[in-house]
């Protein structure tokens, strides 16, 4: 790839010093790692470029792709950090610093204990600098495209950590399109055979259904426009091959209750359109009841947004169509990184009178980087809890809870009143007495479901926490708080449950 091709992958215009910073690294890089080949035979320069241009489709400016262009050359190449750091600048060389470090672990020996450093690295990075963890799974899909040309053990060894680690994290940062490329390369290499099969079956699938799709976003776009919603984009998509593979096992492997095999994606201007959109669509399809999910009122916890309805579209098949903004389709797609797809976003005047500012770090990080930096710092070594959190709070479904005055708390699955109490405020906690769902009294080891109003009952006079409460609690920080209030008062404080 050259460097007007790297050019023509970024989502918004560069202006000339930016153009410039990407340029240097670019050459720097070049001249590094003149030479060296990769295992496909490449030069190795290539998988670089790769990398910046992976980024540069997800909406990240020169900053976070220079450091994508230079991510190898410290580690690989005679290059110092601090030459970096003397022809670039102390940020660029920092982004390149921390992949460096994160680049240094490889999976050996028990997959269980080396899962936990890769994942407390990976978390302890990200909570310095975000932008680290999107450069290195930038890095990871590019070699995860490429993994046919290592032995069989190898491949094995990363497709296993990129399920494991690389594509929750994608999801949680809500970067759709690479997590279900990770998930999909890993598959692949995991269980080549259920691979081909759920492959051939969703396309075979996809082939059945697309007269219905056309005729459906044929219509659609007629109705909509016809009744003066302005259609920014329509069109329909398969599901990614491993999450279909899912679907079929949850369904005992039949495809014809898997539903959302092929969805329409309806692009509208305005928040308003969608909703307007949704009733034409209603008018002109007969829904599935029940299927109706509004994730633009109540998002889900990585941030995606969109109203999701299941139709018998106009030959009869069931299809899923999703409606939303162009802003939404971009953090759907590119999930944390569409921050600066929209907050770098420059008038013509702004590059005319150079009204242009240093990349910086979206000023709204997903609540739960921030509660990150909170948790470390309260388990310390603790390697178990460390773990036993992750599992909870980072991998395991997440829902919605509601106050009583409609505040919204993100908790994991299973979650009880105490983590609700907690998430609340740690005050609060403290002084539960009891707890109602949906008016309805409930035990405080009670499993909240989605969408219930909690009320927790507080006594007014200050108490410290139960110590079965840390039994009872689910998440991390429920029971951090519990442990801090208890050495605070002076009780001696027992370990934590093993699951």
């Amino acid at each position: 790839m050259t460097l007007d091709e790297l050019y023509t992958h970024y989502k918004n215009p560069l202006n000339a010093r930016q153009k410039q910073l990407i340029a240097e690294a670019f050459e720097f890089a070049k001249a590094a790692h003149a030479g060296q080949k990769r295992k496909t035979g490449e030069d190795y320069f290539d998988h670089s470029v790769e990398t910046a241009a992976i980024l540069a489709e997800i909406g990240m400016r020169s900053k976070t792709t220079a450091a994508a262009l230079l991510h190898d050359v410290p580690e690989d190449t005679k290059v110092t950090l601090e030459e970096i750091r003397k022809k670039f600048g102390d940020e660029t060389a920092n982004l390149v610093d921390g992949i460096t470090k994160l680049g240094k672990f490889k999976l050996r020996g028990d997959k269980k204990e080396i899962q936990l450093e890769n994942l407390r690295k990976i978390f302890l990075a990200m909570a310095e600098d975000i932008r680290v963890v999107l450069i290195k799974l930038a890095d990871r899909l590019h070699n995860m495209r490429t993994l046919h040309a290592l032995p069989p053990d190898k491949r094995e060894r990363i497709a296993w950590e990129t399920r494991e680690i690389f594509a929750p994290i994608a999801n949680r940062l809500g970067i759709g399109e690479i997590k279900g490329e990770l998930e999909d390369l890993s598959f692949r290499y995991l269980d080549p055979k259920n691979y081909e099969l759920a492959k051939d079956l969703l396309n075979k699938e996809f082939r059945e259904r697309k007269k219905d799709v056309d005729i459906t976003i044929k219509e659609l776009r007629e109705g909509l426009v016809g009744n003066n919603i302005k259609v920014t984009d329509i069109h329909g998509r398969t599901k990614q091959i491993y999450r279909f593979f899912l679907k079929l096992k949850k369904h005992d492997m039949d495809v014809s209750r898997v539903y959302d095999v092929v969805a329409i994606r309806v692009i509208v201007p305005e928040i308003a359109d969608c909703y307007e959109a949704l009733g034409i669509v209603h008018k002109k399809y007969r829904p599935l009841v029940g299927r109706i999910k509004d994730y633009i009122s109540l998002p889900k916890p990585n941030g995606y947004r969109s109203i999701h309805t299941t139709v018998f579209g106009p030959l009869g098949k069931i299809i899923e169509i999703q409606i939303r903004t162009p802003r939404m389709h971009d953090e759907a797609e590119f999930g944390i990184a569409a921050h600066w797809i929209y907050s770098s976003a420059k008038t013509w005047r702004d590059y005319i009178f150079r009204r242009y500012s240093p990349e910086e770090i979206p000023q709204q990080e997903l609540q739960w980087v921030k509660q990150l930096r909170e948790w470390q710092k309260e388990l310390g070594a603790d390697d178990q809890e460390f773990m036993q959190g992750l599992r909870i709070d980072f991998f395991q479904n997440h829902i919605f809870a509601f106050t009583p005055k409609g505040d919204i708390i993100n908790l994991p699955e299973d979650a009880t009143p105490i983590d609700f109490a907690y998430a609340v405020h740690s005050e609060i906690g403290s002084r539960t007495t009891g707890a109602k769902a949906d008016g309805k009294l409930v035990a405080l080891d009670y499993k909240i479901k989605n969408g219930q109003v909690i009320e927790i009952l507080t006594s007014k006079d200050h108490k410290n926490p139960n110590q079965d409460w840390i039994r009872i609690a689910r998440t991390s920080y429920a029971r951090g708080r519990i442990r801090a209030q208890l050495r605070k008062a002076g009780i001696m404080v027992g370990t934590v449950r093993k699951e």
